[in-house]
C-alpha cells in the first residue's frame, strides 16, 4: 500500500491554478467531516452548495439530554463530541422497523435493539488547531447511567447504549470521564459499508495472517483496498487478533485515518459527483443530538478551515488489564490514575503533552497493525 502523505506543498504546486484555493478549502473542511463523520463541506462547487447544505439539515436528530447533573460545559472553548458506531441487535423480537431517532423519541427505549461497540471521545481544541480522538474499549467495566443520570450498577460500558439509548451512553461517558459531551454523533455500521464503497475503497495494510472464527473469514498479510462488506468485516474483527478488542480499536482508528486521506485526495476533491455521493451516504446513516443544528455544524467546519490531517491524533484510554467475572464475562479495567490524567489533559487542553509522556497510548503506524 502506498502511504499517501499530507499535502503540505499545495500552495507551491497549485500556484497559478484558478481552482486550487477552492480545492484546498474543500480538503481542510472535509477533515472535520471525516473525523466527526458529520461536519460536511459548507462551501460546495457551483450548484452543489445548496444540495450539500440540505443533506446537513436532513440528518436525523436525537432528543436533548435530560440529566440535570452533567459536567460543566467548556464555555464555548474546547469542544467534546461523543462519536458512537452502532448497529441493530435482536432486541426483544418485537421492535418495529423504526430509526434510532424515532426510538429515542418514543415513550420507551427498545432495550437490546442497538449495540455500540465503538466509543470515541472527539476533542477539538479551543484554538481549533488540533483534534484528539480517544477510544474507550467497549468492555470497559464501569457504572452505567440512564438518560436522566441515574446509576444502574456496574456493567460493560456498551450496555449503556443498549439499555438506555444514546442519551444513556452520553451520561455514562460523562460520568466516567468528567467531561461534558457538547454533542453526540452516531454512525450506523450498515452505512459504513456504503461509505467505504462510495469513496472507491480504503487502503489498509494487514501485518499478519489471521482467522476470524466468528465470521469464518481468513485474512492474509498484505495490502488491500477495502470496501463494502469486506471493509466492515475488517474493522469489526476482534477474534483471531492477538490483542483482541484492543487491536480492533487500533484497526478502526487506522481505517479512519486512511479514510480521511482518501477523501482528501485530489481525485476525490476534484470529483464533485463522487464527493456528494459520499456526503449523502454519511448523512443518511448518521444521527446527531437535537441541539446540533445544521448552521452550527457548518460554523464548526468553517472554524476548522486551517486543520490538516497531521493535526488529528488518535488515542486509546489507558488499560490496567482484563479479567473474566461471572455474568459479564471478559471485562476491561481502565488504569484509573492514567485515565484520570488523560481526561484531565483533555479538559485542560494539554493532550499533546500527555501523548509525549505516554506515547504507548497513541496510534501506531498502519504497517504495525494487523
Amino acid at each position: 500500500m502506498q502511504d499517501t502523505s499530507d499535502q503540505n506543498t499545495d500552495d507551491a504546486e497549485n500556484a497559478g491554478d484558478p481552482v486550487a484555493p477552492r480545492r484546498r478549502r474543500w480538503r481542510k473542511i472535509v477533515i472535520t467531516f471525516v473525523v466527526l463523520a458529520i461536519t460536511v463541506p459548507l462551501l460546495g462547487i457551483g450548484g452543489y452548495t445548496l444540495l450539500l447544505n440540505r443533506q446537513i439539515d436532513n440528518v436525523d436528530k436525537i432528543p436533548a439530554m435530560a440529566d440535570p447533573n452533567r459536567p460543566d460545559p467548556d464555555n464555548g472553548k474546547a469542544l467534546n463530541v461523543l462519536l458512537l458506531g452502532s448497529d441493530k441487535g435482536q432486541g426483544d423480537g418485537k421492535s418495529k422497523n423504526t430509526t434510532m431517532a424515532e426510538d429515542a423519541r418514543a415513550p420507551k427505549w427498545p432495550a437490546g435493539k442497538y449495540r455500540s461497540d465503538t466509543i470515541m471521545v472527539v476533542n477539538i481544541s479551543a484554538d481549533r488547531q488540533s483534534v484528539f480522538v480517544s477510544s474507550i474499549p467497549r468492555d470497559t467495566f464501569t457504572t452505567i447511567y440512564d438518560a436522566k443520570g441515574k446509576p444502574h450498577g456496574k456493567q460493560k460500558i456498551n450496555a449503556a447504549m443498549s439499555l438506555y439509548g444514546p442519551a444513556g451512553a452520553v451520561s455514562t461517558v460523562e460520568h466516567l470521564t468528567g467531561l461534558r459531551m457538547e454533542h453526540l454523533a452516531v454512525l450506523d455500521w450498515d452505512g459504513f459499508k456504503e461509505l467505504s464503497t462510495a469513496v472507491g475503497g480504503v487502503p489498509v495494510h494487514i501485518a499478519e495472517d489471521s482467522y476470524d472464527s466468528i465470521r469464518d473469514v481468513r485474512w492474509k498479510a498484505g495490502d488491500y483496498n477495502l470496501k463494502g462488506e469486506r471493509a466492515l468485516l475488517y474493522v469489526r474483527q476482534r477474534y483471531g487478533l492477538l490483542g483482541g478488542d484492543f487491536d480492533r480499536i487500533a484497526r478502526q482508528q487506522n481505517f479512519l485515518r486512511s479514510l480521511m486521506k482518501k477523501v482528501l485526495s485530489q481525485s476525490m476533491t476534484e470529483d464533485p459527483v463522487q464527493f456528494f455521493e459520499t456526503v449523502k451516504v454519511l448523512t443518511k446513516n448518521l444521527t446527531v443530538d437535537a441541539e446540533w443544528s445544521g448552521s452550527d455544524i457548518r460554523g464548526l467546519a468553517k472554524s476548522l478551515d486551517g486543520l490538516q490531517t497531521k493535526d488529528v491524533r488518535f488515542i486509546i484510554a489507558p488499560v490496567a488489564g482484563t479479567e473474566t467475572i461471572p455474568v459479564y464475562g471478559s471485562i476491561v479495567r481502565l488504569d484509573d490514575r492514567r485515565a484520570a490524567e488523560l481526561f484531565r489533559a483533555v479538559r485542560k487542553g494539554y493532550v499533546a503533552a500527555y501523548l509525549d509522556k505516554y506515547p504507548e497510548y497513541g496510534l501506531k503506524g498502519a504497517k504495525a497493525i494487523g
